[in-house]
């Protein structure tokens, strides 16, 4: 089986050693570059399944590089790298085209969970295409319509609740951050928002219990885990 590639544009040796060594243990390729101006030829040359990006680079920032990615490949996974905290920041990483970021100083653990969920958001979105349905164990999931069967029950689905099963859907047999899920369901990941997401996954086992080989586990502190059978 072909090994993920990785490109890893990080300036700091340190750090940089660290997560290539990391990354490569769990056998990923990781391709790393220190100055942006060398990402792209890198890129071109390998063909990386995912970028992960430094914004703060020498020769050219992250966000230059992401846009210079995006005109080869409008699709392919980008994580940033950053210090910076500011909503502008962030805004201006989507803009760039990235996907997800990560501040610095990040765990291993969260950089790994953040790039198999991107993967497998990707590989979700290449396999069901623009499917109107999705079988899960012993029910359909028709998402643009809110709606989830079992033989001949119907159960209608709240926006929210739509798009917290689609999510988790999306990434099957993967950790979805709690974080993650709050930012997209709500905007934000406050204390009361936070509550509510339990209310949602509660209700969200209670709809899918006819099934006992469908599980939503919870992985405390970090998040939910998806499995059908």
């Amino acid at each position: 089986m072909d090994k993920t590639k990785i490109l890893y544009v990080e300036d700091e040796p340190f750090l940089g050693r660290i997560v290539k060594e990391s990354l490569e243990s769990r056998d990923y390729e990781v391709y790393m570059v220190s100055d942006g101006k060398d990402a792209l030829a890198v890129f071109t040359q390998h063909q990386p399944h995912i970028c992960v990006l430094d914004i703060m680079l020498p020769g050219k920032d992250g966000y230059a590089i992401a846009q210079d990615i995006r005109q080869i490949n409008p699709v392919i996974p980008i994580i940033f790298v950053t210090a910076k905290t500011q909503t502008e920041d962030l805004l201006k990483g989507f803009e760039a085209g990235g996907n997800d970021y990560i501040r610095k100083p990040f765990s291993m653990e969260e950089l790994i969970v953040r790039v198999n969920n991107l993967l497998h958001l990707a590989q979700s979105k290449k396999n069901n295409g623009s499917s109107d349905s999705i079988v899960l164990g012993l029910y359909t999931f028709f998402p643009k319509r809110y709606e989830l069967r079992h033989d001949e029950q119907v159960k209608k689905l709240s926006h929210r609740e739509s798009t917290l099963l689609q999510l988790l859907v999306e990434n099957q047999n993967a950790t979805v951050l709690r974080k993650d899920i709050l930012m997209k369901l709500w905007g934000d990941d406050s204390f009361f928002n936070s509550r509510n997401l339990d209310v949602y996954i509660t209700k969200l086992r209670d709809y899918l219990r006819e099934d006992s080989a469908i599980q939503i586990i919870t992985i405390k502190g970090i998040g939910y885990h998806f499995t059908v059978g």
